[in-house]
């Protein structure tokens, strides 16, 4: 299941139960809505999916036959308690249940729009509480070691170039893993450049600034990448040619983290956290941060200040005198 936590290789969705054959073609139809119109990847539509078409599983088990939608819009809420009782029971996460909802009530929205019953009941209902999770930062001598290091782990030069460069995007400039690798060898730093447009999630588009060094990085592994690295194509190539899979990156940095004696947080993603933490802990504006790292509410970016009270209490407590 995409997305799902606590089930590993589930049988398809679609297998668990019949569907009323109305209602799988307004899922088919709301699914094609949000590739198309809300612009979701590829991985947002099957975790979307996914979700509903367990909770019409669950519905056609908890009713006795498949839901219709006029009975669909006739849910109470005891129904969809229950279904989120059958979830806890199976012991999916929370954050997993959460976004169970979210496509639920998108799903049954979408369908009242088209002209089907609305389901009332869903506005008594609130999502999980979710904890709020606070980003795993390195410490700045962390995250240099784990850039200045990745060249070293491989026996073809131009393969050291390409981590190296791809790392500083993650850490230099604040890019998600995808936003990097989706990079074409047009849209890639060169000599000169000093901003960088990026396309992150939901395809929203930002400008982000380019450090000298995160440059240099890009062009270096430009001069001694094997491939043609024609405008349109990837920019970061694998061994073979082909475009760069994720999973490299993260063997990547799995394989540093042991040579280097850095903690389990230590993944791609943390030079991202690590890249907004040192800038807020330098006295960088939030606001600024927030457009850097493409967030739509500040909201997210402001989990970053708790990552920073953290170090300034830790600081205290190590340093102060009259600390024990």
């Amino acid at each position: 299941m995409a997305g799902t936590a606590g089930i590993d290789d589930p049988p398809d969705p679609a297998a668990l139960s019949p569907v009323d054959p109305l209602v799988g073609v307004q899922v088919a139809r709301w699914l094609d809505w949000l590739a198309d119109e809300r612009r979701l990847s590829a991985h947002s539509v099957k975790a979307y999916r996914t979700d509903v078409s367990l909770f019409l599983a669950f519905l056609a088990g908890h009713l006795g036959a498949p839901a219709t939608p006029q009975e669909l819009g006739a849910l109470p809420a005891s129904d969809f308690r229950a279904w989120l009782a059958w979830r806890a029971g199976q012991g999916l996460a929370r954050s997993s249940t959460a976004r169970a909802l979210s496509a639920v009530r998108s799903f049954l929205r979408w369908s009242a729009r088209q002209g089907n019953p609305e389901t009332t009941s869903l506005n008594r209902l609130r999502a999980p509480k979710l904890p709020r999770a606070v980003p795993k930062a390195l410490t700045q001598e962390d995250a240099r070691s784990l850039v200045d290091s990745v060249d070293g782990l491989d026996d073809d030069s131009w393969v050291g170039c390409r981590d190296r460069a791809l790392l500083l995007l993650l850490y230099g400039a604040g890019l998600r893993s995808g936003e990097a690798l989706s990079l074409t060898a047009a849209q890639a730093p060169r000599t000169g450049q000093q901003s960088l447009i990026v396309f992150g999630k939901g395809k929203k588009q930002r400008l982000v600034p380019l450090l000298p060094v995160v440059v240099e990085a890009a062009e270096a592994y430009r001069r001694t990448c094997p491939y043609p690295l024609a405008p349109p194509e990837p920019f970061f190539r694998g061994r073979r040619g082909g475009p760069l899979d994720s999973r490299i990156l993260r063997l990547r940095v799995q394989q540093l983290r042991t040579l280097l004696g850095l903690p389990s947080t230590a993944t791609p993603h943390a030079l991202r956290h690590s890249f907004a933490t040192h800038l807020l802990a330098a006295g960088a504006d939030l606001r600024a941060i927030q457009d850097l790292l493409g967030h739509a509410s500040l909201s997210t970016t402001q989990r970053y200040t708790a990552v920073d009270q953290a170090r300034l209490i830790d600081v205290h407590q190590r340093h102060h005198p009259r600390h024990r």
